[in-house]
């Protein structure tokens, strides 16, 4: 898998590059706080949060100090070994979107955020409902994403010279799958680039129908 290779590459760069929620505008903090708010309310399901595609484990940090009971996943050996290294306190192991290494329903929620972004169109659809498999019935679903269309190249963000190959969604796009994977729409959200952002940026907050 190209990307897990390139993250291993960047991933001490990317932990000294990309530290806590210094990326995240106002309104990705905000959402990223409703999202764990939901999850702790007394009708919420019980049970771990997994953060999808973690990296250096910077938002399962996040989401325990949020009071949330945080676990994350990668595909990177090298990220989860920064991971592991800035969070001892935390579980990380290895694993990838479109086979999660987790139960069925044994999530109260799951985050995927800009971890979608290194899947062709092809693999979506099986990476959703992996998504949704996971979930209990009433548990939460938050992704982030970069909005746009088509193939497109990172090339050294991180420091050393890795080309990182990148498939961007709408947001149209991202609700007709979590839709086509058994998913309930709650919160959708689009703003325009910021900063050195060349993109319009997407949060989608989904639920998991309760049985009955």
């Amino acid at each position: 898998m190209a990307a897990r290779a390139g993250y291993d590459a960047v991933a001490a760069d990317y932990a000294r590059l990309v530290t806590g929620l210094g990326g995240e505008s106002e309104l990705e903090r905000a959402m990223l706080a409703v999202f764990a708010d939901l999850l702790q309310r007394e009708d919420a399901p019980a049970g771990p949060v997994a953060d999808l595609g973690c990296g250096t484990g910077r938002l399962t940090a996040h989401l325990h100090d949020l009071g949330l009971d945080a676990l994350g996943v990668d595909p990177s050996p090298g990220m989860l070994a920064q991971a592991r290294a800035a969070h001892p306190h935390l579980p990380f192991s290895t694993g990838t979107l479109t086979a999660l290494d987790l139960p069925d329903a044994s999530c109260a929620g799951a985050l995927s955020w800009y971890s979608l972004l290194h899947l062709p169109p092809e693999h979506l659809p099986t990476a959703f409902a992996e998504l949704a498999r996971v979930l209990r019935p009433g548990g939460l679903l938050l992704l982030g994403f970069h909005v746009g269309s088509g193939h497109r190249v990172i090339s050294g963000a991180y420091g050393p010279p890795v080309d990182l190959d990148a498939w961007d969604i709408t947001l149209e796009t991202a609700v007709e799958l979590a839709v086509g994977a058994g998913l309930q729409v709650h919160t959708r959200l689009q703003r325009r680039p910021l900063g050195r952002e060349k993109r319009d940026q997407a949060s989608l907050l989904c639920h998991k129908p309760r049985r009955g």
